[in-house]
């Protein structure tokens, strides 16, 4: 062992004392284990082959008879090739055995299991694709003693890992991309560095059949609701109803929606709009049944409300207010005349009848009930004109109540479209971006 030992102590102050040594790197992703959102980490698994080359170190394959040996890994000097995101311990099962070849070339083929940091970018979720970087290069070692080369191209090994990719989870390999010979600046000098981009793609389908379909199905009923009247009261409880329906919904689905403290997903915004749409048709329909059942208690209009939503929103949303008529009802005699027309028979009686017994003719009488049925009149007339304003001013409430459902329509209708092609754009997008 000590002898072992000290040959591999020979061979790498001889490595030193030259040119530096090329470690020819590649890998295979044999399995897409976990994504993390929360932590920003990727698991994965993979197969990594170093190779280089041992000056001095060849033999004959004939006269050996074997053209390469296996050598136990802590008999032969192995170069510290480690990989920068790694982010846990190293569980990785351990390759008992190294080859060597009868040229001196070395081969190292060995699994990992990585655990590495990335930052995972979920703004586009479910359809989002994420591009994580494995690093590897020796930590100790400056590019003067170990040089870091590619060994398969990046087309090689996207072909050999879908080949050999044994997860077919919520996770595909989309591409492998390559930055070969890197050098990372450092105290002590330039480190070289072979950095490998894994590019995976969500699928979808599990997140738009468990979440986007049940959410655009509760939005639609919500939609239909405004065929109801909007003083109903019905109207009101269905809208109550559908409010927890939803909230109940995205309490279920919390587990299936990522947390990130970096960005919020579209998804979580398209979500928090359609609650907030649906907690203001319901506030919309309570004020309209408020109006249609207390419209007495209500003031006059103000004037710029009246002029904005009665003459220009209703226009917008395809209202547009009732032409006046221009018929003009005429009264040809005035309350007061009428009340002097009653009267003056009374008073010639009167005067023509001079100091007369204080018993009333019968047109005296007539007179009487004439000037009560006047003042009757007049009361009726008064309470029906009092009336008539509380009516205009409570149809005045309504129609801006009618106005605004059907704006509040239009939004819900508009903001279905707008998500549907968003939510669409995004989902081919990203079949083509990688």
């Amino acid at each position: 062992m000590t002898d072992v030992k000290a040959a591999d102590l020979i061979i790498y102050c001889f490595m030193l004392l030259h040119d530096p040594l090329n470690i020819t790197i590649s890998i295979n992703v044999v399995g897409i284990l976990e994504v993390d959102e929360k932590l920003q980490t990727l698991t994965i698994f993979l197969w990594q082959m170093l190779e280089w080359d041992i000056e001095g170190l060849s033999w004959d394959e004939k006269e050996c008879g074997t053209k390469r040996v296996s050598v136990p890994w802590e008999k032969l000097w192995i170069p510290d090739v480690q990989i920068t995101e790694f982010m846990d311990e190293d569980r990785s099962p351990k390759s008992p055995y190294i080859y060597i070849h009868n040229t001196g070339q070395v081969f190292d083929s060995k699994p990992l299991r990585v655990i590495s940091s990335c930052r995972l970018v979920i703004y586009t979720f479910p359809f989002d694709i994420q591009n994580c970087s494995l690093t590897f290069g020796s930590h100790v070692h400056t590019d003067s003693d170990i040089r870091m080369i590619q060994g398969h191209t990046a087309e090689e090994i996207l072909k050999e890992s879908r080949d050999v990719i044994e997860t077919n989870g919520e996770w595909e390999l989309v591409d492998i991309k390559l930055a070969p010979n890197t050098l990372v600046l450092g105290d002590e000098g330039n480190f070289s560095k072979v950095i490998y981009y894994i590019v995976l793609r969500r699928r979808p389908i599990l997140y738009i059949v468990n979440i986007l379909m049940p959410s655009c199905f509760l939005i639609t009923v919500d939609i239909f609701s405004f065929l109801l009247p909007p003083h109903s009261v019905d109207r009101c409880a269905f809208k109550m109803t559908l409010i927890l329906g939803y909230t109940v919904f995205l309490l279920i689905m919390n587990d299936l929606l990522p947390v990130t403290g970096y960005t919020t997903p579209l998804l979580n915004v398209l979500f928090s709009m359609s609650f907030a749409l649906m907690v203001i048709s319901l506030l919309e329909t309570i004020f309209i049944t408020n109006i249609h059942c207390s419209f007495s208690q209500f003031s006059t209009v103000p004037h710029w409300l009246s002029v904005f939503v009665l003459q220009y929103l209703a226009v917008v949303v395809f209202l547009p207010p009732k032409k006046k008529s221009n018929h003009v009802t005429v009264s040809l005699f005035s309350p007061e005349r009428a009340m002097n027309t009653c009267i003056i028979p009374t008073i010639e009686l009167q005067s023509t009848a001079g100091n007369t017994p204080s018993v009333k003719s019968p047109q005296e009488l007539t007179a009487d009930e004439l000037r009560k049925l006047s003042n009757d009149l007049k009361a009726i007339r008064l309470q029906m004109e009092k009336h008539l304003e509380g009516t205009k001013i409570s149809q005045e409430w309504y129609m801006i109540g009618i106005v605004m459902d059907r704006l509040l329509f239009g939004m819900y209708i508009v903001f279905m479209l707008v998500s549907f092609i968003t939510i669409t754009c995004i989902w081919v997008l990203s079949k083509y971006i990688c």
